[in-house]
């Protein structure tokens, strides 16, 4: 009964230890402090005067990806949450693009398109809210070049090329092309 106890104790004290002791973190890469480039490069846009903004032509990735019925949104929540953000750089005189995808298509598919999504910002917004036949190219370029401080415009589906999912630079390159600015509003 003794070695019973004892060793219930010693499997007691053990299991408690090593609660405490780190384990071991084969593989794992201790995150590195952000260089002072990183620091600078990203900012909030409350960091950013209205000098900084007036005028300039800002893209913004926002997550508009809501549930449709048809092409009734179901649930504008997502929507709602990106237009204190759109609000804040159109008052800093902003021309504001917004970018997002919608579903899974394969290629351009009407039921994916954004435009109930547009229409909806619109109505949130109170103005209207241009919506782009692309999300990149001439068309594009042109549009957003067309247009005046505190306008929106929102870009057609980005899932609609493939290269959105795969994070190709030459996509990327085509989409950010028109803008002088960036802005991550979604998660």
């Amino acid at each position: 009964m003794k070695f019973v106890n004892s060793a219930l104790v010693f499997l007691a004290a053990a299991s408690t230890a090593s609660a405490f002791v780190p384990a071991p973190q084969f593989g794992v890469r201790a995150p590195l402090a952000p260089s002072a480039f990183e620091l600078e490069a990203k900012k909030s846009i409350d960091d950013l005067s209205d000098g900084d903004l007036k005028g300039k032509k800002v893209l913004i990735r926002c997550d508009v990806n809501v549930p449709l019925d048809g092409k009734t949104i179901t649930d504008d929540t997502r929507i709602r949450a990106s237009i204190p953000t759109i609000e804040a750089l159109k008052k800093k005189g902003a021309i504001v693009t917004v970018c997002s995808h919608l579903g899974r298509p394969d290629g351009p598919e009407d039921k994916f398109s954004l435009g109930p999504c547009a229409e909806r910002m619109g109505e949130l917004l109170g103005q209207d809210v241009k919506l782009a036949p692309d999300c990149i190219g001439d068309e594009v370029a042109e549009i957003v070049g067309a247009a005046k401080e505190g306008d929106v415009i929102m870009l057609e589906n980005t899932r609609f090329y493939k290269e959105e999912t795969k994070n190709e630079s030459g996509f990327v390159e085509k989409l950010a092309a028109p803008f002088d600015l960036f802005v991550n509003d979604a998660f």
